[in-house]
């Protein structure tokens, strides 16, 4: 589970995975790793009736390509599944994933509310006109000015994290002469089925306040206790890219009984309970996520399964589907440049596809060993499918930006590849390594491109340099 410190694959031996079969179509597309309106019609990968190439022409590569329907239907999809009329609950979308103004405006035209875990994220959301009342600040290393600016805009929770969070939050209520609504984030000590990085809820990281050793318990009654917040309930987390709901339901069992106690001992109503999120998405074949009809209904049943045996009534739930969001809705487009032809064990070989990109604009192959998959989006091609790897153009050998796939043997230069499944944590990740300036963020709708956030460029790097 631990990526290897000098890249992605390092002192691995293999030659594919076992999950990846050789294609019968090398062009064809596993749609449900694809945003709603790609398709390949004739030769080219299509998004929103618009050409790949023509995409490339316009914007130029590599690029971040959003189908805008398809992000607003996601979100729709899940305000709809959870807006059960005996266990209602809040979808809020994770501003991490993926943050700009315009998907911060979709995200409130489609009436969910919004998680932000920096000054930064809620900057954006200000400035898009989100409604303070629906946005949650969390951090486990909140800022004073995080908090203050908190404060006076009137979010609509803050997620405590630490004491100090709780002490810093209550001192500038006070002064301002206002109450602000907390939840506590509680560690409930489930180990989540995903990477070391992203579980969250096992009792050795950073995140929240132990359920098993009681300091969860005792921040929850220091709220209760101050005059300038409210305890509304209790938060939960357990990770991200999670595929089994079992998780969930010892998390729920665990944070509810915590809830039932406080709840008995404060005389405090706590109305609403907090599960997280972190479902999963499709990078490849391997992946099969669950709809959020199935999400919602699942957890229905487990949250009402067990208030029932604790005899209490059910909290209003909020879930937090920020990367099944975001992410299936983009694919990033990048140029070919070098092909080589590396030779394995066994006689058998792999082809190296260098691109225009790398991990300065999808790092988590590197950070996570993550899959992806990828297609050939410029042209149809009759030639044998051979295992690829597709490689970035930065000074490390665990610039990889997919692992394993199959492309068409006779990919060359000026090929256009499209990688499926990067609206979450691509852009929310990139960097400028190599002084090389981060792709834009354009949308796609109705064969039209509007771009959401520029590419930058060494003006912009320079601009920065004021030594």
């Amino acid at each position: 589970m631990r990526a290897h410190e000098a890249g992605a694959l390092h002192g691995q031996s293999r030659q594919r995975p076992s999950w990846l079969a050789s294609p019968a179509d090398v062009n064809e597309l596993v749609p449900r790793l694809w945003a709603e309106s790609v398709t390949k019609n004739g030769n080219e990968l299509e998004v929103g009736g618009l050409r790949a190439s023509a995409i490339a022409a316009e914007v130029g590569t590599p690029a971040y390509v959003l189908d805008e329907q398809d992000f607003r239907s996601r979100a729709r999809a899940f305000a709809e599944a959870f807006a059960d009329d005996e266990l209602p609950a809040t979808v809020y979308y994770a501003g991490k994933a993926f943050l700009c103004r315009a998907a911060v405006q979709w995200i409130d035209a489609e009436g969910l509310g919004l998680d932000v875990c920096s000054g930064g994220e809620l900057a954006v959301a200000l400035s898009a006109g989100f409604p303070p009342a629906r946005v949650t600040l969390h951090g486990n290393n909140k800022s004073d000015a995080e908090l203050q600016r908190a404060v006076e805009v009137g979010v609509g929770r803050v997620a405590v994290d630490s004491v100090d969070d709780i002490d810093r939050l209550d001192r500038l209520a006070q002064e301002a002469g206002v109450q602000m609504p907390v939840l506590v984030r509680v560690t409930v000590g489930v180990e989540a089925h995903t990477h070391d990085y992203i579980a969250t809820a096992h009792e050795d990281q950073k995140f929240g306040l132990s359920l098993a050793d009681g300091h969860a318990a005792d921040a929850a009654r220091r709220v209760h206790a101050a005059r300038g917040l409210r305890l509304l309930g209790l938060h939960s987390h357990i990770g991200s890219q999670i595929f089994d709901t079992s998780g969930f339901e010892v998390a729920a069992r665990r944070v509810l009984g915590l809830h039932a106690q406080l709840s008995a001992e404060l005389g405090a109503e706590m109305p609403e309970l907090d599960l997280g999120g972190g479902f999963g998405i499709a990078y490849s074949t391997q992946d099969d996520p669950q709809t959020p009809d199935e999400l919602a209904e699942g957890i229905r049943a487990i949250v009402g399964h067990e208030c029932h045996a604790l005899g209490i009534d059910v909290p209003h739930l909020s879930v937090e589907p920020g990367r099944a969001i975001a992410g299936p809705s983009t694919f990033t487009l990048y140029e070919v440049g070098t092909v080589k032809q590396v030779a394995l064990d066994a006689g058998a070989s792999r082809t190296y596809v260098s691109v225009d990109g790398g991990m300065s604009d999808n790092v988590r192959t590197a950070l996570y060993g993550a899959d992806y998959s990828c297609t050939l989006a410029s042209r149809r091609s009759s030639a044998e499918p051979v295992l690829s790897r597709v490689v970035g153009k930065h000074c490390e050998s665990g610039d990889i930006v997919v692992k394993d796939e199959y492309l068409p043997g006779d990919i060359r230069r000026g090929d256009l590849i499209a990688v499926p499944a990067t609206g979450a944590y691509c852009r929310s990740l990139a960097s400028t390594y190599n002084h090389v300036p981060r792709p834009p963020v354009v949308a796609v709708r109705d064969g039209a491109v509007r771009v959401l956030l520029r590419r930058e460029t060494e003006d912009d790097l320079l601009r920065l340099d004021v030594g």
